[in-house]
């Protein structure tokens, strides 16, 4: 959100920019400002359908109004806060994930000014950034919950050994720290739930060598491996013969299969 809000601020020239996500169905906390004088907007809680920003949830579409103190078509529950912050001309665009608006993005200025085209497009621009954030932490989210269910079976040790491969495919396009160090904190428990932690001299691998074994055990073609990672073939075969080399290991199959006994992969 942080990111989206600065990338609109620097392609409109717009002075202030805010936004927040959905903590419900219908109602959303301000928790991000950038440009704001005043901390008057930090924390406001926006009801669906209430001023600006609760028309664009109740819509699920852009929504701007040139004077907000004066505009007719909008509720006026914010006023105060508004006026606190001195904003006139004011854009609100939903940030929708499968057709569930899960946040508002907001630009602004402090004259009654019309907005145009260029406004409305890099403020929907960022909220597709944030949109595709929400993506993958959702998924990141399902792979964490699918991982952490107890496992019994081969078939079920198959599923937990792709559920790596996706997550740790997934972990260098988390922006959030603490939620990509959980998740490779949980890569690392389920590599060495199949036979226990790794050996006092076990390989040490470098992440990405062990992402693309990781792609590689779950029966990945270098093509497909490096569409997973977002790395070229040629330097997703690097990496894999890297770690061969490093393993003591001839073929793809030997090398899956010492990075198991090492403890790392599942």
């Amino acid at each position: 959100m942080r990111a989206a809000l600065l990338r609109l601020r620097r392609a409109t020239g717009l002075p202030v920019a805010f936004g927040g996500l959905l903590h419900d169905a219908r109602r959303l906390r301000i928790a991000e400002l950038s440009g704001a004088a005043t901390g008057a907007l930090r924390g406001l809680a926006i009801c669906a359908g209430n001023g600006l920003g609760g028309k664009s949830i109740a819509l699920s579409r852009p929504c701007a109004v040139t004077d907000y103190r004066s505009a007719r078509h909008i509720s006026h529950e914010y006023d105060a806060a508004v006026a606190t912050e001195g904003l006139r001309s004011v854009l609100a665009v939903p940030v929708v994930v499968h057709r569930k608006v899960r946040g508002v993005l907001y630009g602004a200025l402090r004259e009654p000014t019309a907005m145009g085209d260029r406004a409305f497009d890099a403020a929907v621009a960022a909220a597709r950034d944030v949109e595709q954030a929400l993506v993958v932490r959702d998924e990141v989210q399902r792979l964490l919950a699918a991982a952490r269910e107890p496992v019994a079976g081969s078939g079920a040790w198959e599923e937990v050994r792709e559920a790596h491969g996706e997550l740790r495919a997934l972990a260098p396009r988390i922006a959030d720290q603490a939620l990509r160090e959980s998740l490779l904190s949980v890569c690392g428990r389920l590599a060495t739930a199949a036979g226990g932690p790794p050996s006092e001299h076990a390989v040490a691998l470098t992440p990405r060598e062990v992402d693309v074994l990781a792609c590689v055990a779950a029966g990945s073609t270098n093509a497909v491996a490096a569409q997973r990672l977002c790395l070229k073939p040629e330097t997703v075969k690097g990496y894999l013969r890297s770690a061969m080399r490093k393993l003591g290991a001839h073929t793809r199959l030997e090398a899956v299969v010492t990075a198991r006994r090492a403890g790392l992969l599942p």
